[in-house]
């Protein structure tokens, strides 16, 4: 039975990105990139941060609407939570950019970073990701990946020291 398309649902699923298939929360992350860099253009690092709390937050109580009376807490299709941990991954390549005074786009290598560390991090759940994930609660559904987010953001961090500190690019 296929849900209806609420205004709740609409954001869980960011805009649908949750029920394409194969790999819901795969699409979620791709489609939040998009709105990441028009976040970045329109306003800098503080644009994407700002924007981070306020889906972080906002996903929460989609994610209470949405999963009230369902026997699955964490159902694959909401992802706004891919996109709050995606954005957050992003945080050092936009503040990065926004420092040097360079497009976000001139930080490619970042973006492939976060994006692939914050996958493996969501998908392999190690330390507090699983630990938020098994909290089985909307707080959960949002926290596992806000943290995969931060854990994805110092590997684009680590990795950008590397790159332009050791390699001198």
């Amino acid at each position: 039975m296929q849900k209806a398309m609420t205004a709740t649902r609409l954001i869980a699923t960011f805009f649908g990105a949750g029920l394409l298939r194969p790999g819901p929360g795969t699409w979620g992350t791709i489609a939040a990139l998009p709105v990441a860099w028009g976040l970045h253009v329109a306003g800098g690092f503080w644009a994407l941060a700002l924007g981070t709390a306020v889906v972080f937050l906002l996903g929460w109580w989609v994610t209470i609407q949405e999963t009230r009376g369902m026997s699955d807490p964490d159902p694959s299709e909401i992802v706004i939570d891919e996109v709050a941990g995606m954005w957050l991954a992003l945080w050092p390549v936009s503040l990065g950019a926004m420092i040097q005074g360079v497009p976000i786009t001139a930080l490619w290598p970042g973006w492939v970073v976060a994006f692939l560390a914050f996958r493996v991090f969501d998908i392999w759940k190690p330390g507090p990701v699983g630990l938020a994930d098994r909290m089985h609660t909307p707080l959960g559904v949002m926290l596992d990946d806000i943290i995969a987010g931060a854990l994805a953001a110092m590997v684009v961090a680590a990795f950008a020291v590397i790159a332009h500190g050791v390699m001198g690019a």
